[in-house]
């Protein structure tokens, strides 16, 4: 009984970890790598992990084979919890953490709040925005008013994504309010170049980090994985299609 807790326990922090590094947009085979070397560092040599963007399946083969899964139900991007997973993983490696003190180090970094505040988050997108107006060889003062559409937008993202579960449906609103902006610049004579402020200010939006790890997970033959993370960027990017066209059309 007390191996087969001790498994319990070492499964437990290998789903912890590849938990908080999917959910942080960590690509599936990372996520399945960290997981399987925790178990190894543990003396646990015969580990098989499966993971999809939706869940995780974890077996510890041996004298006592278990299998436990846990779902995922909310995906974000913030890479520093995934740096910080990798750091306790090395930890575990080098065998400077027990599996109760890995185990309280997760639980800790789960619940822990480790992204920018949101005013840097917006106040980068502002910037951003004008950054790539300039980039798609956008005029010089088109830049300030790229810069306020990608920042209404992302500001407008942030703000429904903590109000509402429903899918796309704040991407689809933020890129709507950006191209009612740029419309607006344009209208009262500020804007130049339409198309150039609007391609500007959705950029910040754009599924970047979906699109790499797909075709990240896609050569290294995660299919599942990687077919779902590029149905995720791609109806993500028709959400901000719909909403600028949404704005075309009414204005």
């Amino acid at each position: 009984m007390e191996d087969q807790r001790s498994l319990n326990s070492i499964i437990d922090v290998c789903l912890l970890a590849g938990k908080i590094m999917l959910e942080n947009g960590a690509e599936t085979y990372r996520v399945e790598d960290t997981m399987i070397r925790i178990a190894s560092a543990f003396g646990c040599k015969e580990s098989q992990s499966f993971s999809t963007p939706t869940g995780i399946i974890f077996s510890l083969d041996g004298d006592y084979p278990i299998s436990k899964v846990i779902r995922i139900s909310h995906r974000s991007t913030d890479l520093h919890k995934v740096t910080l997973v990798n750091s306790i993983s090395r930890s575990v490696t080098n065998k400077e953490l027990t599996v109760r003190e890995a185990y309280i180090k997760l639980k800790e970094l789960e619940k822990a709040n480790v992204a920018y505040p949101l005013w840097i988050q917006i106040f980068a997108a502002f910037i951003s925005s004008g950054c790539f107006t300039i980039m798609f060889n956008g005029q010089w003062n088109d830049f300030i008013w790229a810069c306020i559409a990608g920042g209404l937008g992302f500001a407008c993202l942030l703000h429904l994504h903590r109000l509402l579960e429903v899918r796309f449906f704040a991407e689809f609103i933020a890129s709507f309010v950006i191209g009612v902006s740029a419309f607006w610049f344009m209208y009262i004579g500020l804007g130049s170049e339409l198309d150039k402020i609007i391609i500007g200010a959705v950029m910040p939006l754009v599924p970047g980090l979906l699109i790499t790890n797909a075709a990240r997970d896609l050569i290294a033959g995660h299919l599942v994985s990687g077919l779902a993370k590029g149905a995720d960027a791609g109806l993500t990017a028709l959400a901000i299609g719909a909403g600028i066209a949404v704005a075309f059309v009414i204005l």
